[in-house]
């Protein structure tokens, strides 16, 4: 794969996540994929296989309201590549949540993905915002 196809790919990937379209998101995930989240997050832990990614977006959407994704930019080399992403949250007191993302290839297909957090607490404060908004419901 080419730079440009990778980011082609990565872009793919997210609208396919973003549309729920998770057989998709299947066949362009190698079998041993994986994603870590830090244990400093409360999605934290390792996800693996085919379905690890609807399972992530499951959890991580049950635990917060995410009103919107941007991506920001994507760099690519040969098998890898970095994304940085911006999540806005449905309350706008909340400050965005700023992140990259870290893809690795093999064979054409994501094998790992490894998100990396400058600061966790936004994703912190808009899990806690949708738990106090569940308790007062």
């Amino acid at each position: 794969m080419t730079p440009e196809d990778i980011k082609q790919f990565v872009v793919d990937l997210y609208a396919a996540s973003g549309a729920g379209d998770w057989d998709k998101v299947a066949t362009m995930l190698t079998d041993d994929f994986f994603v870590s989240e830090a244990d400093t997050l409360p999605m934290k832990g390792v996800y693996r296989g085919k379905n690890a990614l609807r399972e992530l977006f499951t959890t991580v959407m049950g635990m917060m309201d995410v009103a919107g994704l941007e991506i920001v930019e994507t760099c690519a080399g040969k098998d890898h590549a970095v994304t940085i992403l911006s999540f806005q949250f449905a309350d706008p007191s909340l400050a965005p949540a700023e992140l990259c993302e870290l893809f690795r290839f093999r064979d054409g297909k994501v094998c790992e993905i490894k998100p990396y957090y400058y600061d966790p607490a936004p994703i912190v404060a808009a899990c806690a915002a949708k738990a106090a908004a569940v308790a007062n419901a």
